[in-house]
């Protein structure tokens, strides 16, 4: 009995990968670009609102049973509470780390005594702003000079979302985790200075990984092979080069500006335009995070006050 629930765990936990990569690579026949909107859960889409107008574009990844999870932490693992086959209803358990998939972080998770998710003001969740494409190899650093060279150019008071394609890469591997592009110390400063309302990022954290407990901080490495990996890689020292944990998100989240990580969905369609953002984290008392769902509206027909998304 032992061997046939390992066989399951084994099997739903890679379910969630394996849907994945069909979706990316087109096995079942079409991309997913080439496929028209169903609604189904291998598909992403824009939707135009047929009573507004308005055009919503997902940014965020799918979240269920097996989704990637950070090196170090628990997989998120449903069970059936009750059943359509036995009761008449489905109710799921779930045990989760709630950083995985797309997630919201209040300040309360790198700033004691801060803000958590319930006391963070609904104005901060909605907004006007813009979709930055600041292309990233691996290891590399988004700076301030990236933030201020991006187009188009970020206003005082916006979301500002950053894209560097890593969401591509979305994963339980040593590359999306290990090697991911992240924010230094400068280009948060700069983020603060703008006053931005939430600040989005496409990787799995808003810091570069070698300032954080994948590495050597905080009680790390997670992953035991990535200074290794960085230091061949590179031909730099990772306490040299990243000296501070998560110093780049610490700024943030002290300046009460909430994040967002593992941006996906549909985001390179809004690389580079300005639209319209709305976040729905739970009102969560004590919650340093959750998972979230992150949408843009663009309004093609001019009709609101937001931006055409062009």
């Amino acid at each position: 009995m032992s061997v046939i629930i390992d066989l399951y765990h084994i099997l739903t936990s890679n379910l969630y990968v394996i849907l994945y990569e069909i979706r990316q690579t087109g096995l079942c026949g079409l991309s997913a670009r080439d496929k028209k909107p169903t609604g189904d859960f291998l598909m992403t889409a824009v939707t135009k609102d047929p009573y507004s107008g308005l055009q919503l574009i997902e940014l965020s990844h799918e979240w269920g049973h097996g989704v990637p999870s950070y090196p170090g932490q628990a997989d998120v693992k449903m069970f059936r509470g009750v059943k359509h086959a036995q009761h008449g209803v489905l109710a799921w358990k779930i045990n989760t780390v709630m950083h995985t998939g797309t997630h919201m972080n209040a300040p309360l998770h790198l700033v004691q005594r801060a803000k958590d998710l319930a006391a963070i003001a609904p104005d901060r969740l909605f907004g006007n702003g813009v979709v930055l494409g600041i292309a990233k190899a691996s290891y590399g650093v988004i700076t301030a000079r990236d933030l201020e060279s991006a187009t188009p150019s970020v206003q005082e008071g916006d979301v500002v979302v950053i894209v560097t394609g890593w969401h591509h890469k979305y994963s339980d591997g040593l590359e999306y985790y290990g090697e991911s592009p992240g924010l230094s110390r400068d280009a948060a400063d700069w983020l603060v200075a703008k006053k931005c309302r939430m600040v989005a990022v496409d990787t799995p954290q808003v810091d570069h990984p070698l300032a954080t407990s994948l590495a050597g901080h905080r009680g790390g490495p997670t992953m035991n092979r990535l200074v290794g990996a960085y230091k061949k890689a590179t031909g730099l020292d990772p306490q040299k080069e990243h000296p501070h944990w998560n110093i780049a998100h610490k700024t943030i989240l002290q300046a009460d500006i909430p994040t967002i990580e593992q941006v996906g969905g549909d985001v390179d369609l809004l690389i580079g335009k300005r639209a319209t953002f709305v976040a729905t984290p739970w009102k969560f008392v004590h919650g340093d995070a959750c998972p979230v769902r992150l949408v843009a509206m663009t309004d093609p027909d001019g009709t609101y006050r937001i931006p055409d998304g062009k």
